[in-house]
């Protein structure tokens, strides 16, 4: 059995899943499997049957293991399955899952502390997409690129090995698994160590909701791993308050975190982990990173339909126990309306007067705080004053907003390029953490599309679930709908890097690397000590707000106008500093024409 001094030599943190190193070359196997009554394990192709306990557990320690060798687990019907917490597949989610020691890399981040929350200037992207090459070692050659630019922090989207080889990464099956595709788990951890030599922090978007529909075994194995009632929009609903269901959720996240180097996780559609236990699983989760991961700053964000805040409280230093912050998607919804004019779907509630719903994201957190939705008819969200600008986590597109489109356009492809420029400039100036999707920063135009590799019935479902998803939406039919498992979907999804020898996307380039040194000088040195309460909204009008924050450093206030006519600059009590498009003097701004944006800040 274990010896837990050994154990240290190679983890600190042990999980309760899976395949792991206890001494140099033995390696206990673990599986929760209650569904079967004999589970054989093929190491190396040698069967073994493994020791079964009341539990449902079964295990074998085996010695003589090398890093790399191969292995699966055998059902008593002879069918072969991967392990469900694999650290690392060969190839697909149905083959043989890899032993890793997670000793065999040379890490050289050992000076990296990380970085304060209220630095964070975060770059969503997508792996496979980011580079033609859609590989780890591939993003590495960008990471110069983002820190030229002024990113502090990136945000990768989901990694956990996922059925076939093109994903978003949200349909993952095996939780621990770096996807195969992209490379081994020694290339994600240099992408990292890399990040870190630039002083970029890396943070993970991680699905604990739901697994995806191919390669997941868990049913099989273990039937009471989910709700039997219960249901998410993806399919059966996890059972976090069975013991051995609820530790490989939990440890998840340590797991990432610990074995990667990562700087933070971000949660996805916390909405749907639905907990009756008496200490939820996501405060669980919470609390025992902060506990047990002390010698960086770790930052930990939410997706959450419902704009709550019970998760993010702060301590009197304005510290984070449990989570970060919150991805704001009122201020995206509300700016999409404001400055597209389309009201289908869920932008309906923002259809009217989205001026207002988009000043009062910046000044308050989200537009809804116990309103009631005029598209759902139910009251939407509690009052978020209460909470510093730094709980939000701003953006006016990302993988979400742009790829759940049937076209999957971008907004400069839907608003045009001045008007986007006002926005990300508000975006960036505002005192929330803003977020950006790759291309953004220099004006990409190519869209992100949804895209799968599912094969047979599977593949037949979601081309046709697509399809009907977007029925009428936004002008476009069903038929329409690029195929998601079409291979020219994804690689029209790619990010056009040739570009950027386009004078035109240098230019949107240098005005983002302009607008990134400016929220570095003026805005980040305000918002350490920032506590709620801080926002005011000055003056609304058609295409026209103004919006200010008192902080206790210093006054920033901003102006945008992406109307049809010019508007009078408002009092804004404080000098100007920023104008776009580019003036000698913004000081002497009195009136903005449209498409325009000016910024002011006096000191305390």
């Amino acid at each position: 059995m274990m010896d837990n001094n050994a154990a240290t030599e190679f983890r600190v943190f042990p999980k309760t899943w899976g395949a792991e190193y206890v001494a140099v070359g033995e390696v206990r196997f673990r599986l929760w499997a209650p569904g079967q009554d004999v589970v054989m394990l093929r190491l190396d192709g040698e069967d073994t049957e493994m020791t079964a306990s009341r539990d449902g557990w079964f295990e074998l320690l085996a010695t003589g293991v090398s890093a790399g060798t191969e292995y699966n687990f055998v059902l008593a019907d002879g069918m072969v399955v991967p392990d469900p917490a694999s650290r690392a597949q060969k190839d697909d989610v149905n083959g043989p899952s890899l032993v890793i020691d997670p000793t065999n890399y040379d890490w050289q981040d050992t000076d990296w502390k990380g970085r304060p929350w209220e630095e964070a200037v975060i770059y969503e992207l997508h792996i496979g997409t980011f580079t033609p090459e859609g590989t780890f070692r591939a993003a590495i050659d960008k990471l110069p690129y983002l820190a030229d630019l002024g990113i502090t922090m990136i945000e990768v989207m989901p990694l956990s090995q996922f059925g076939g080889k093109r994903g978003w990464g949200y349909d993952g099956v095996l939780l621990y698994a770096p996807h195969s595709t992209y490379g081994p788990p020694e290339d994600f951890k240099a992408f990292v160590d890399t990040a870190h030599r630039h002083g970029i922090s890396v943070v993970l978007d991680i699905v604990l909701n739901h697994f995806g529909p191919e390669g997941n075994y868990l049913p099989l194995l273990a039937p009471d791993f989910f709700h039997k009632e219960r249901k998410t929009p993806w399919g059966a609903g996890i059972a976090y308050d069975v013991n051995a269901a609820r530790s490989y959720i939990t440890e998840a996240p340590l797991y990432w975190l610990e074995e990667f180097h990562l700087d933070g996780l971000r949660f996805d559609a916390i909405d749907q982990i639905e907990d009756t236990s008496e200490k939820h699983a996501l405060i669980e989760i919470a609390e025992r990173i902060r506990t047990e991961i002390t010698d960086r700053p770790i930052h930990l964000t939410t997706e959450d339909c419902r704009n709550v805040t019970f998760l993010h409280p702060r301590d009197e230093d304005g510290s984070a126990p449990l989570f970060t912050g919150e991805w704001n998607d009122d201020l995206h919804n509300a700016v999409h309306v404001f400055a597209t004019g389309e009201t289908h779907a869920y932008y309906k509630d923002f259809a009217e007067s989205p001026e207002k719903l988009v000043a009062r994201c910046l000044a308050e957190g989200f537009a809804y705080q116990g309103e009631v939705s005029p598209q759902s008819g139910e009251k939407r969200g509690v009052d978020s004053t209460g909470q510093p600008p730094v709980a939000f986590v701003d953006f006016i597109q990302n993988h979400d907003q742009v790829g759940n489109r049937a076209e999957g356009e971008r907004l400069i492809s839907l608003a045009g390029d001045d008007r986007t420029k006002v926005l990300l400039a508000m975006l960036l100036f505002s005192p929330h953490i803003p977020l950006i999707f790759m291309g953004e920063e220099y004006g990409e135009t190519n869209p992100f599309l949804f895209f799968t590799d599912f094969h047979g019935d599977l593949a037949r479902a979601v081309r046709e679930g697509r399809a009907r998803e977007f029925e009428g939406h936004a002008g476009h039919e069903g038929e329409t709908v690029p195929d998601p498992n079409a291979k020219k979907t994804f690689e029209a999804s790619r990010l056009d890097w040739g570009k950027l020898k386009s004078a035109e996307n240098r230019d949107w380039l240098d005005f983002t690397r302009d607008l990134l040194s400016q929220r570095s000088k003026i805005v980040v040195p305000l918002l350490g000590s920032a506590p709620g309460g801080t926002g005011k909204v000055i003056e609304t009008d058609k295409g026209f707000l103004a919006v200010s924050w008192q902080f206790p450093k210093g006054r920033l206030a901003l102006v945008i106008n992406i109307g049809e006519t010019a508007k009078a600059v408002p009092d804004m009590q404080g000098r100007a500093f920023y104008a776009w498009p580019k003036k000698d003097h913004p000081d002497r701004v009195t009136e903005l024409t449209p498409n325009s944006i000016l910024v002011s800040f006096e000191a305390l």
